[in-house]
């Protein structure tokens, strides 16, 4: 695998994450159909890296595509939508894709995304060689959004985080915990993390979401997610951390109160939907004790964040709510 993108924190800096100094990594024409390019997730593929993208094209349709890349910072995105192949099930509608991740579990690289089927609910699908892609049921009934999958089984049964919602642009939304036995049937569903009081911390007083895979630390289980609040000026989307029970994941360790990154450079406050960092995926190294977080940032392009896992850790348990 190639090494991690990496970029050493920058004189003067104090946060526990830091941006890339030449973000975004892909602005929104990446491909010539694209109005933007956002909300992406990456993993480990071969000597290098694999991804899906969400691309809004200029008639602003939502839809998922591949992409590769030999270094994770210079990418080749599909010109076409990834087409669906029938998996475990004949039903593969979707009237919309947007806002996936991906996860290599066992022997397959496994993808959920946002799928609109009569309002959104959580789509998945599998892939071995990122060329053919096999959609399976839905998750769950309309609405949902957020659907994010553990790295690894727990208790012999897949585990994704969500955040049940409405059909519009919710607001309100806590995230919640399922199992499933099989990749099709999916319940005992628990709640993980409800939004914090506004007096409290108030980023994230409105609604919630997973964002990147879950990491397995020897803490517990490390998560960044998305916090909202809504604000005179409308929603402000920020990256928070938490830290899960490695063998009961809907209990909550610890929680940071402040945010680890808010909106505050031009190209997270201006865009197609302003004031948005919204975290997809991460590549990282325990042996190194590093992190690379793709974000979305303004629903607009993406762009590349950093931290060192031990110090995020620590920040989360000093911080926790």
């Amino acid at each position: 695998m190639a090494q991690i993108p990496w970029q050493e924190r920058p004189d003067g800096s104090n946060g526990v994450l830091w941006r890339y100094e030449k973000n975004p990594i892909i602005d929104r024409n990446g491909i010539p159909s694209s109005n933007s390019i956002f909300n992406s997730a990456v993993v480990p593929f071969g000597e290098g890296y694999a991804g899906v993208f969400r691309c809004d094209n200029k008639a602003v349709q939502m839809n998922i595509f591949t992409g590769f890349s030999k270094d994770g910072w210079h990418w080749d995105i599909n010109h076409e939508p990834i087409i669906m192949k029938a998996g475990n099930t004949q039903m593969i509608e979707s009237d919309y894709k947007y806002d996936p991740r991906v996860v290599f579990i066992e022997d397959r690289y496994w993808i959920t995304w946002c799928n609109g089927y009569h309002g959104p609910t959580i789509g998945i699908a599998y892939t071995f060689d990122f060329k053919e892609f096999f959609q399976c049921e839905n998750a769950f009934l309309p609405f949902n959004r957020n659907g994010v999958l553990f790295p690894l089984k727990i208790d012999g049964k897949y585990a994704m985080l969500s955040r049940p919602s409405d059909n519009g642009h919710t607001p309100f939304g806590d995230i919640y915990i399922s199992f499933s036995p099989d990749m099709k049937y999916w319940g005992e569903h628990r709640c993980v993390m409800k939004v914090a009081p506004f007096e409290v911390s108030a980023w994230q007083s409105c609604k919630l979401g997973a964002g990147t895979v879950p990491i397995l630390t020897d803490k517990g289980w490390l998560i960044f997610y998305h916090g909202v609040i809504n604000t005179c000026n409308g929603f402000r989307y920020s990256i928070g951390s938490a830290i899960l029970d490695k063998n009961e994941p809907n209990k909550v360790k610890w929680r940071a109160q402040p945010y680890l990154l808010a909106p505050s450079e031009l190209y997270e406050q201006v865009g197609d939907v302003p004031n948005v960092v919204f975290p997809c995926a991460a590549l990282h190294s325990l042996e190194e004790d590093k992190i690379a977080i793709y974000y979305g940032a303004a629903d607009t392009v993406v762009a590349l964040a950093f931290g060192h896992i031990s110090e995020i850790i620590e920040f989360t348990k000093e911080n926790s709510l």
